[in-house]
């Protein structure tokens, strides 16, 4: 049998996270190092591999409830190769290391089983109740492979430029950064978005860093109709961008 199908052959490589393609990751295991993957995101493996659902702690259970920002994950462990993959998302491994890395639950495909993850807090300038956003702060050594809808944009944050993000538009960031969610508006109608543009939260940083900016405001929904109200402006809502993510990923 011939075909240009056969351009796409798996790819041979001794590194334990390939980019088997920008849309799919290859993660070789040797029976002592598991990795963490977002549930339901295996496509293919070949060898003895077991597949056991991850768990959580009791602070963890009840911080996903307050706040439905965490990760539903299943521990993949043995020898063999496996293959994630989801929606045909962009797939983008990044090395976790002393300065840390803050991330919307939502992008994340999976990570070495060292990583630790923490939810944080992220505050409104106005100090306005129910406004803030929440994140996954990832800590530790290891690798953390993130998604995106399409191909992104990283930008780099330095004490002399300050650099603003939608919020439904940010994946993930440095740590160290200073970050405060805003909006172009007067503190009385903080609650309504900016005019008609149709622009609303951000998030601004500021430090020495990076930021990671998807070219999407929001994952196209599956049979769901955006959002309404401030929630959902910001994707923290139950239609907002992070459900959808969530959504999407578990249908």
């Amino acid at each position: 049998m011939q075909s240009p199908l056969f351009n796409y052959a798996e790819q041979q490589s001794q590194d334990r996270y390939v980019i088997q393609n920008p849309q799919m990751l290859r993660v070789s295991l040797t029976g002592s190092d598991d990795v963490l993957a977002r549930k339901g995101a295996m496509v293919a493996y070949q060898g003895l591999l077991d597949f056991d659902g991850e768990y959580k702690t009791p602070s963890q259970r009840r911080a996903q409830a307050r706040t439905g920002e965490g990760l539903d994950l299943m521990r993949c462990s043995g020898q063999g190769t496996v293959y994630f993959a989801n929606l045909a998302q962009y797939i983008h491994v990044v090395e976790v290391e002393q300065e840390g890395l803050t991330v919307d639950s939502s992008y994340v495909l999976a990570l070495d089983s060292t990583l630790h993850t923490e939810v944080i807090a992220v505050d409104s300038q106005y100090g306005v109740s129910g406004t803030g956003k929440y994140q996954l702060n990832i800590s530790g050594r290891g690798k953390v492979a993130l998604m995106t809808s399409g191909q992104p944009l990283m930008m780099h944050v330095t004490p002399d430029k300050y650099v603003n993000v939608d919020a439904d538009a940010i994946v993930a960031w440095s740590t160290g950064l200073r970050v405060q969610m805003q909006s172009q508006t007067t503190n009385s109608s903080v609650r309504r978005r900016r005019g008609n543009t149709g622009e609303g939260w951000e998030l601004n940083f500021l430090g020495q860093g990076f930021a990671l900016v998807q070219p999407s405001e929001v994952m196209p929904p599956q049979n769901a109709a955006i959002g309404q109200g401030l929630a959902a402006q910001f994707g923290a809502g139950q239609h907002g961008s992070h459900a959808q993510n969530q959504n999407n990923a578990w249908n």
